[in-house]
């Protein structure tokens, strides 16, 4: 499939068949208060991660801590130990997430960057592939295990070494706007976009490091509503929702 199709025709098969989800902490939160972690918004997306896999895509996510502890607001704290602090409430995220795939009989397995036997695998990208063709969901965790890299430069490497076909980053609005569009309601939204105009331009997609890692390995990123019920099968699926954004091979 040529880097940058984003639709398909007649055909039922999943456009991808192994994608990584990357998550905010925002999609474990309550969207009343925004913090915590709510078994309603974990419920959820392990109901969307379950359809995903009854279509036979492999499916990885990756987790941030942001409902929980956002480092880089913290005052007063060291930058390196308040990122730490940040990757052990992204295990937590993942905990939650595999109660809860595990509550509906998706088998899944949490593979962390911070050695932590007893509540999880450590990430080792053969064994995480081997789950992935067993059918599991693997959930990674704890960043990439040393400060000062976000969660999106770990989504990025992450998926460029397990091999998978695409980014799937669910946040909280429809895609790539000119700008907020929660501020700004002449904001217009991207369909697609290329890595080169997100750099350029500093649209809110992922950091510099990820779109350039995503950029120089041609790995499609797409951007959508990740509470909107069924987006992460209509991403997997082809279907055009929210933004695309590719190397400008069409």
């Amino acid at each position: 499939m040529p880097e940058g199709d984003h639709t398909r025709e007649g055909d039922e098969r999943p456009l991808y068949h192994r994608v990584l989800l990357k998550l905010s902490g925002d999609a474990f939160a309550s969207h009343d208060t925004g913090y915590g972690i709510s078994t309603e918004s974990t419920g959820l997306l392990a109901r969307e991660l379950a359809d995903v896999v009854d279509l036979g895509v492999q499916c990885a996510v990756v987790v941030g801590g942001g409902n929980i502890w956002r480092g880089r607001q913290a005052p007063g704290i060291d930058r390196a130990r308040a990122d730490y602090m940040g990757m052990l409430a992204t295990v937590m995220n993942a905990l939650a997430l595999q109660d809860a795939l595990e509550k509906i009989h998706v088998p899944s397995r949490v593979q962390t960057a911070i050695h932590m036997a007893q509540v999880a695998e450590p990430y080792i990208p053969l064994r995480a592939m081997r789950h992935l063709e067993k059918g599991r969901v693997v959930v990674f965790a704890a960043g990439m295990g040393a400060p000062f890299f976000s969660t999106d430069t770990t989504a990025a490497q992450r998926a460029l070494e397990i091999g998978a076909q695409a980014i799937l980053k669910g946040t909280k609005v429809d895609g790539v706007y000119t700008a907020d569009p929660h501020v700004d309601p002449t904001a217009e939204r991207f369909e697609t976009i290329e890595y080169i105009d997100v750099l350029r331009e500093g649209y809110q997609v992922m950091d510099a490091t990820a779109i350039s890692l995503c950029m120089e390995n041609k790995l499609p990123i797409i951007v959508f509503d990740v509470r909107q019920e069924g987006n992460i099968r209509r991403a997997v699926s082809g279907e055009p929702i929210g933004t695309l954004v590719h190397g400008g091979i069409r």
